[in-house]
């Protein structure tokens, strides 16, 4: 019998199981992985890691092999306009950092991260099982069974699933979800430009949903760019000359030409919030828990906020002979968790609405209200400390804090 099972193999189940096992090297940790073995090699993707979560990723051990492929975020900028505005106003500017020497955010190439935490799993003695989904889930009186895809079965005292906002796992424990479709499509992709970013991350309010661009090494930025499903369908779809003169008009040219470079998918964007994150000899964790929209970037970071605050609870209760799955213990996971999740839920769903309309009186009301914040440093202060998790708080977990468990 194992002691924790991980479904899910990528940040979310592998920080979890990486920091269990450093934390406690006696307990039996397994991660069980749907894709291939080297599907995660051919991820184009990158991701924008909050300073709280690099903390953590400092204790990990892994930071300073991921460090050379980041891109630190220096600056940020809001604007709020139509798409055939001339000119676009900002409305607000953010400096990147937090503290001296460590910006809020840094963008990650997902390669970097997934490999690094994958050799520190198996530096630490995780297994990972790959090409295997869970089929089917059991509790019982002292572990869960869990049955695979090949027809094995595992016993574990506590399975944390990290299988995604379409969790198999989470519906074979029965746990409901507050869902609702946006009718929007995120497109992700990667372009190369003729200028240097300088590290600027720029947000532009558009009346289809936010443009985001994030800067990468080099030349290079991220776009996070959300349409109407309809449209995004029809964008990915496109030719190159369609899709990079539409990205144009967007894009602008203030870095100079810009160019098409990666994959371009699209992603339906919802909110999908679980009603319970636990049940008895079960965990959800990252996407399995809550899928939020993209326009905080903030949800990748609430994974790696439960991580911490999973793992720290899992290893407080072994040093003190408590069972690790047993539902009282799993308890105080969920009550540090849901509420900041569900607060996150709300306040994204709120600016969604606010900012992907082109009604005139609420761009007035949003647009004084961008304004005002840009006016009152103590208050951007604020908002950027929270961005980047390090508020503080008597409940912010050792991880996020940059202290080992």
């Amino acid at each position: 019998m194992l002691d924790m099972l991980v479904v899910g193999g990528g940040y979310v189940g592998l920080s979890v199981a990486l920091a269990v096992k450093q934390a406690a090297p006696h307990l039996s940790v397994e991660v069980v992985e749907a894709a291939p073995e080297d599907a995660w090699k051919k991820d184009p993707r990158a991701s924008a890691i909050i300073a709280a979560a690099i903390r953590m990723l400092e204790v990990f051990g892994i930071w300073d092999r991921i460090e050379p492929e980041a891109q630190p975020i220096t600056r940020m900028i809001v604007t709020d306009s139509k798409t055939s505005d001339p000119v676009r106003p900002v409305f607000l500017t953010f400096d990147g950092a937090v503290e001296e020497g460590r910006p809020f955010a840094y963008m990650i190439p997902n390669v970097a991260m997934v490999g690094a935490l994958r050799d520190a799993c198996a530096k630490a003695g995780v297994a990972i099982r790959h090409g295997l989904r869970a089929t089917g889930f059991e509790n019982g009186p002292a572990a869960a069974a869990l049955t695979l895809s090949d027809g094995t079965v595992l016993s574990a005292r506590l399975v944390v699933a990290c299988d995604g906002v379409r969790s198999k796992l989470r519906d074979m424990a029965g746990i409901k979800t507050i869902t609702w479709d946006y009718g929007q499509s995120g497109i992700v992709t990667t372009v190369e430009h003729e200028r240097p970013h300088g590290g600027c991350a720029e947000e532009h309010f558009l009346p289809a949903g936010p443009f985001a661009i994030l800067p990468l090494k080099g030349n290079r930025s991220s776009l996070v760019w959300t349409e109407r499903t309809e449209e995004a369908d029809r964008l990915v779809s496109a030719d190159d000359l369609v899709f990079e003169e539409e990205l144009e008009r967007r894009f602008g040219f203030k870095l100079g030409s810009i160019r098409a470079v990666g994959d371009r998918r699209a992603f339906p964007l919802g909110l999908t919030l679980a009603r319970a994150f636990v049940a008895p000899r079960l965990a959800l964790a990252g996407d399995a828990a809550h899928g939020i929209h993209p326009i905080s970037g903030q949800g990748l970071n609430l994974g790696f906020k439960d991580v911490a605050a999973l793992a720290q609870t899992v290893v407080e209760a072994d040093r003190i002979g408590l069972d690790i799955g047993d539902l009282n213990v799993l308890e105080r996971y969920q009550e540090w968790r849901r509420f900041d999740t569900f607060r996150m839920g709300v306040t994204t769903d709120v600016l969604n609405r606010l900012f992907s309309n082109d009604v005139s009186p609420i761009r007035a009301m949003r647009d004084f209200g961008l304004g005002l914040v840009d006016r009152l440093p103590g208050l951007k202060s604020y908002f950027i400390r929270e961005a980047a998790g390090t508020g503080g708080g008597a409940e912010q977990p050792r991880l996020l804090a940059g202290q080992p468990l």
